[in-house]
């Protein structure tokens, strides 16, 4: 089946590299045009990754373009809501409507809780809850008058159960299903669904570094990728250590289509079985 959103635009947050670029690719691939925004700069309290660069959104672009659907791209920070405001209505100008959010921009760090300074918690609340909540913000007012629309916000496995040396993400990634909540309930009579999707750890830069496979190899001086794969293998119920940004993109895709028509409000786990109680 192709072209399971011909015509549609889709408004994606984070969209210069890993799984942000993977949504914009995939929603492509199946007819939509895109409107990308992405920081493409560091947030000083982030420190285990280096961030995407304004390289990376181009390369995105010229993805999108090489699929022959068109791209409106723009250098915006979640945090800023009249950038996100602006980089959105350009786009719906441009591309004549909004069907699609994908409200994908997010950081993670670990550190024990106690240990998490000021800076490093507002840092975290103000990219992953209030970005989502500007993005929702930005993008609502396009959908209603576009008659409808579907918003997906990621969310992680950290968005329903608790993961230790992670409180500040972990507060955020289950932030984020309440204002799903709330705005599937409220935006409901102008057709907008309102979903999270809840990977599993994915396999981009985001875990892919010293950092990361220390958490899950806390006595190895020398921690690999090769090496942690069998420790996050361990937390899935699926033999996999990671899933890959793909997998999180078709779930997106479909609950943005028309096959999830009346499918809002609902957490959806892409987790190899993470979260099985």
């Amino acid at each position: 089946m192709t072209g399971r959103v011909e015509g549609k635009v889709a408004f994606v947050t984070g969209a210069a590299r890993s799984q942000g670029r993977s949504h914009a690719l995939r929603l492509a691939q199946e007819g939509a045009d895109i409107i990308a925004v992405d920081l493409c700069d560091r947030v000083p309290t982030i420190e285990m990754y280096p961030p995407a660069t304004e390289e990376d959104l181009a390369e995105t672009v010229r993805l999108i373009e090489d699929l022959d659907r068109r791209v409106i791209a723009t250098k915006a920070d979640v945090r800023d809501p009249a950038a996100l405001a602006a980089a959105v209505a350009d786009g719906v100008a441009q591309l004549g409507r909004l069907d699609i959010v994908c409200a994908n921009a997010g950081v993670f760090e670990i550190a024990p809780a106690l240990e998490i300074t000021d800076q490093a918690w507002n840092d975290m609340i103000a990219v992953n809850l209030t970005g989502v909540w500007n993005t929702c913000k930005a993008a609502l007012p396009h959908l209603i008058a576009n008659g409808g629309g579907s918003i997906v916000i990621t969310s992680s496995t950290a968005g329903i159960k608790g993961i230790p040396n992670t409180v500040h993400y972990t507060a955020t990634k289950h932030g984020v299903v309440g204002i799903m909540r709330t705005l599937a309930n409220e935006f409901a009579p102008q057709s907008i669904r309102v979903n999270t999707v809840h990977p599993t750890g994915v396999d981009t830069t985001m875990i892919q570094n010293p950092k990361t496979w220390g958490l899950f190899l806390p006595d190895d001086d020398s921690p690999t990728r090769e090496k942690a794969a069998e420790a996050f293998a361990a937390t899935n119920a699926l033999p996999v250590p990671w899933v890959d940004p793909v997998d999180i993109s078709n779930a997106v895709l479909w609950l943005a289509s028309d096959e999830a028509r009346y499918v809002t409000g609902v957490m959806l786990p892409v987790d190899a079985g993470f979260t099985i109680k």
